[in-house]
């Protein structure tokens, strides 16, 4: 089997693994991490298929892990590991932001002009989007839709709102010249989910709205005015007001996630970032950065601690034994496989595995498509027996890794290309004007 060295790689390559969408310098990226992100990405697609086929083999599983929640877990270990090195290379917010922007954004349209076509056509659903267009528009404008009013289009998109939210702290962080704390914030992180996991609110805006405060609408571009205007004075300033533009933003966005979550539990966005820092710290632990024995207490620690709110505020909430084993395997199987990655970083990584990390996102977008959109059809939607399912499964999950591969190659890569040229003309410019 052909494989990928994801070996000594500097902290440049290490971006490349996230941003650089090149097929042709496989040996220029972290393969490892495309490796998880893979892995990650085919456990989310088994989380949602096995609901309509192999459902014997979902109750297996599901009586010892949740792999959709392990799977989720292991992407945002991988986003922190990964996603702040990006800044750190780059040496600049503006050049982060227009990498972001080019990197996430050009696919998410794409999947939200996707699920409205699945809708139209009778093969999807689109939410209420149809009934408060507007607000739903507000939610997507800054892939927020979890924390603001909604809805998840696809309904992956939950997890993007906290990815967002993680890049407006790193880049305020960064700002201040506070970055490097990556333990001390994950740790505060991990306490906060303990601490305030029982009593955090769920839409408490929207709940306001609807009991004489401001509409929905009112609350998102109030939101999205806050943000998008820290945002703008951090790449605009140079000092003073862009640091506190930045920390508008990412502010705006902390009181979001701690009081007005969607889904899928009160205490899941500060875990969240709990186990997003913990990746960033083992970044740091593995440049120098960090104590290698300090950071593997803390990550440790971090890990109890998510472990116990979970667990903790779960069962006060009513959730029963078996969900209680799925949390605490979910987040145990998640930093484990991290760590065998981790591990294995240094060994040949199979090519075919660090491809489909590559393709990953638009697989994490467009599995929600393909999936449900198969029932409609009367020929799919009947009982099969099992080596029939199995087929099945098997031809859709093919489906949808050729869908990812053409929209990868059609829409992701050209756009990572272009923001990166985008990039460079900013730097250029920049430096002729100084």
């Amino acid at each position: 089997m052909s494989s990928v060295t994801s070996g000594q790689q500097t902290p440049v390559a290490a971006q490349a693994g996230a941003d650089r969408a090149t097929a042709a310098a496989p040996a220029a990226r972290l393969a490892w991490l495309d490796a998880l992100r893979g892995f990650a990405a085919l456990c989310v697609v088994f989380d949602h298929g096995s609901t309509f086929l192999l459902l014997p083999v979902r109750h297996l599983v599901y009586r010892y892990i949740d792999p959709g929640q392990f799977g989720v877990f292991v992407f945002f270990l991988v986003s922190g590991y990964i996603v702040p090195a990006s800044l750190e290379r780059k040496g600049s917010v503006r050049t982060f932001w227009i990498s972001r922007a080019f990197r996430l954004y050009p696919m998410y349209l794409v999947a939200l002009a996707l699920s409205w076509v699945a809708y139209a056509t009778g093969h999807g659903t689109f939410g209420y989007a149809g009934r408060s267009p507007a607000t739903a528009a507000a939610s997507w404008l800054l892939m927020l839709p979890n924390v603001l009013s909604g809805p998840n289009v696809p309904n992956v998109t939950w997890t993007l709102s906290y990815e967002m939210v993680f890049y407006l702290l790193i880049a305020a962080l960064f700002s201040w010249r506070a970055h490097r704390h990556s333990g001390a914030y994950a740790i505060a992180f991990a306490v906060g989910a303990v601490a305030l996991g029982g009593i955090a609110p769920m839409g408490a805006l929207q709940h306001w709205g609807g009991h004489g405060g401001p509409s929905q609408l009112t609350v998102d571009l109030t939101a999205d005015a806050l943000i998008i205007a820290g945002i703008a004075l951090a790449l605009a300033g140079q000092g003073l007001a862009g640091r506190i533009g930045a920390s508008v933003a990412a502010l705006t966005g902390l009181t979001l996630l701690t009081v007005n979550q969607g889904y899928p539990y009160p205490w899941s966005g500060l875990t969240i970032l709990a186990l997003m820092f913990t990746g960033t710290l083992v970044y740091r632990a593995e440049q120098g950065q960090a104590g290698k024995l300090a950071a593997a207490w803390m990550a440790g620690a971090v890990l109890a601690l998510t472990v116990l709110a979970g667990v903790w505020h779960g069962t006060q909430d009513g959730h029963g034994d078996q969900w209680v084993v799925e949390w605490v395997t979910s987040i145990a199987a998640a930093a484990a496989v991290f760590g065998l990655g981790l591990a294995a970083r240094n060994r040949r990584i199979p090519r075919f595995a660090a491809w489909l990390g590559m393709i990953s996102y638009s697989v994490y977008l467009l599995h929600p498509l393909v999936f449900p959109g198969f029932r409609t059809f009367p020929a799919l939607a009947r009982n099969f027996g099992m080596p029939a399912q199995i087929l099945l499964a098997a031809a859709l999950l093919g489906l949808v890794i050729a869908a990812s591969a053409v929209t990868y190659h059609a829409v992701e890569q050209p756009m990572q290309r272009l923001g990166r040229r985008v990039a460079r003309g900013r730097r250029a410019a920049a430096t002729a004007r100084s």
